[in-house]
């Protein structure tokens, strides 16, 4: 996901860019040229190396980049709370439900009740701590993310050479893997203590962020907060990976197939289908780990005790299938425009932040 700045720059570009000076020379004006300002361009272009346009790096800095992350996950996560909330209500439904009761559910009856019962601001209960867990986790994703892809194209031999379609997949979707565990694994009680928040109804057993805390760590003890850890990061770390390689993949394809499209747009369009691919691929482990997160939570008895396998098989007797993707619709409704919004903003960002540093 390379920022382009000073005009745009696409995978097998049509554009020359004579970066010392500024300039951009179009093919279609070549034809202005004197013969021998050709000849020189020409000698030059022969001596000079040759390096692939997606190797082009935009001129930011770590804390940049960590701040674009940042804001682009805040901003997104605050413009689709109501969906993300509306899918872990469905998610966790089933753990303490009758299940007969569960066929009557429906995205606009629940959104309903939630009106009528909590009002309409508890659409975003809880928004307040996962924009304090989305703000380090995207700063950390998306910043692991460059720095895991840069090192891996480095340990490949990548770095300046024309990169095959395989191993650039490879490299975007190990690259997206090991952001995402890093970042889960470094924001994770912030994540469980989100959910909490999220999923309680009328009764008000967490009163915000620091009672959620003590609250947890006084009755679960400070391993409380890592509850679900282990299948978080089966989540996690193929969900990014899937979302980063999809993403690069589409827009690496759009702009070698239409170079004069808004950068702006194509972000926001390739970021949307990444997230539907990504959350289809892992929305039955996701649903797992909600679960999990919630093992024990006001004080209520445990229901499953028999691990990531056993939670699996469970759900799948007691629910059948379809328990599996409980929820996949709001989960739908919210990642086609909350993953757009994050890499488009992302994207914008990174423009932004370096035309400023480049102008000072």
């Amino acid at each position: 996901m390379e920022a382009r700045v000073g005009g745009v720059v696409v995978d097998g570009g049509q554009r020359a860019f004579n970066t010392a000076h500024g300039t951009v020379v179009d093919v279609s004006a070549r034809k202005f040229l004197q013969p021998s300002q050709q000849q020189n361009q020409s000698h030059q272009s022969l001596n000079a190396p040759q390096r692939p346009f997606n190797h082009q790096k935009s001129q930011i800095g770590a804390v940049q980049q960590l701040l674009a992350g940042g804001i682009a996950g805040a901003f997104s996560k605050t413009c689709t709370a109501p969906l993300a909330r509306l899918t872990i209500l469905f998610q966790v439904q089933g753990m303490h439900s009758d299940v007969a009761t569960l066929s009557k559910t429906s995205i606009w009856r629940e959104a309903s009740r939630i009106v009528n019962e909590e009002g309409f601001r508890a659409f975003w209960k809880g928004n307040l701590v996962t924009i304090a867990h989305r703000l380090p986790y995207s700063s950390v994703s998306f910043y692991a993310y460059e720095r895991y892809k840069n090192l891996l194209q480095s340990v490949m031999g990548l770095e300046n050479h024309n990169i095959s379609t395989s191993a650039g997949s490879c490299v975007h979707f190990v690259g997206g893997g090991l952001a995402g565990i890093t970042a889960a694994s470094a924001t994770y009680p912030l994540d469980l203590v989100r959910t909490r928040l999220a999923a309680q109804r009328q009764t008000m057993y967490y009163k915000g962020i620091w009672h959620s805390f003590n609250t947890i760590c006084r009755e679960e003890g400070f391993l409380g907060l890592y509850k679900g850890l282990g299948v978080t990061l089966l989540v996690v770390g193929p969900s990014i990976a899937i979302s980063f390689s999809v993403y690069e993949s589409l827009r690496s394809f759009w702009q070698s197939q239409r170079p004069n499209d808004s950068n702006v747009m194509v972000s926001l369009a390739c970021g949307s289908l990444s997230g539907i691919a990504s959350s289809t691929a892992t929305f039955p482990l996701d649903l797992v780990r909600r679960r999990m997160q919630l093992e024990g939570a006001g004080g209520r008895a445990r229901v499953y005790n028999t691990g990531l396998f056993g939670t699996l098989g469970h759900i799948v007797r007691s629910e059948g299938l379809r328990g599996l993707y409980r929820g996949i619709l709001p989960e739908y409704s919210k990642v086609v425009p909350g993953v757009g919004i994050a890499f488009m903003t992302y994207e914008t960002l990174k423009m932004l932040l370096s035309s400023i540093s480049t102008t000072n």
